[in-house]
């Protein structure tokens, strides 16, 4: 059977990898940077409080359960709050608790809120979040599982997995493992080693990737040249009581 538990530190895919990652007890951080990790990483710098809502989540129960606002979708949300990351740019608006609805980075996320700790993490926080998971591996003795998300394809047919891999997750993956200096599975290994090896290309590969062309094309040019910006935050948000929120500058491992 494929593992790779003799390891500490280890890369999967998708909501299957979350979800195995979460039953294993892992300590797991969560990559989807176009756009779900990099508007979490923003909306919490903001002060918000985000509640991850995955395509089955009945969102107005949840915002009434949770007294939170509901993002907008992005070609409709005008002022307020989207799943674009420069929506909250411009500061909240009082209510600090927030549903972000993805189909993936929160499908993501949900699938794996019994693991040991979950953290959100993207290239713009991708040493906070490294140095993080690292100090809290080692004082509770727990292996580390980053998840790129992935996109899904569209229009599948019936029998297809659906997961589409993105290289802008799998670099924003292999920035966190970059930092970690200790010995890795392979596929974390080769991970970090493609980030390591496109570093020089990083803004312009994030740029004209699959992903980033077609949030541009649907004038959201400004998300792909935010998200593509490597440790621009020192913001690390945490799944604490339910939601996603600054774990702080230290972790501190009573509260997983």
């Amino acid at each position: 059977m494929f593992d790779q538990q003799s390891y500490r530190y280890r890369m999967e895919w998708g909501i299957r990898g979350a979800r195995d990652a979460a039953a294993r007890g892992d300590i797991v951080v969560i990559v989807d940077v176009l756009c779900f990790s990099t508007t979490t990483i923003v909306a919490v710098h903001a002060g918000m409080q985000v509640i991850p809502a995955s395509p089955q989540t009945d969102v107005a129960t949840l915002a009434k359960t949770w007294q939170a606002e509901v993002a907008h979708p992005r070609q409709t949300a005008g002022e307020g709050y989207s799943l674009s990351p420069t929506s909250f740019l411009r500061g909240t608006n009082g209510n600090n608790r927030l549903i972000l609805p993805s189909p993936n980075g929160a499908r993501c996320s949900t699938a794996c809120r019994t693991a040991t700790a979950v953290f959100i993490g993207a290239l713009i926080n991708a040493q906070p979040v490294s140095r993080h998971i690292q100090q809290l591996s080692h004082e509770l003795d727990k292996p580390v599982t980053i998840i790129a998300c992935g996109e899904q394809w569209n229009d599948p047919i019936s029998g297809d997995n659906c997961l589409r891999p993105a290289i802008e997750d799998y670099l924003g993956a292999g920035a966190i493992l970059a930092y970690i200096d200790e010995e890795l599975s392979p596929e974390a290994d080769v991970c970090r080693s493609a980030f390591r090896g496109s570093l020089k290309r990083l803004d312009d590969l994030i740029w004209d990737c699959g992903s980033g062309r077609e949030l541009r094309e649907r004038g959201f040019a400004d998300d792909v040249h935010l998200a593509r910006k490597l440790n621009l935050y020192s913001t690390v948000p945490g799944w604490v009581g339910g939601v996603f929120q600054n774990v702080g500058a230290d972790v501190d491992p009573k509260a997983f």
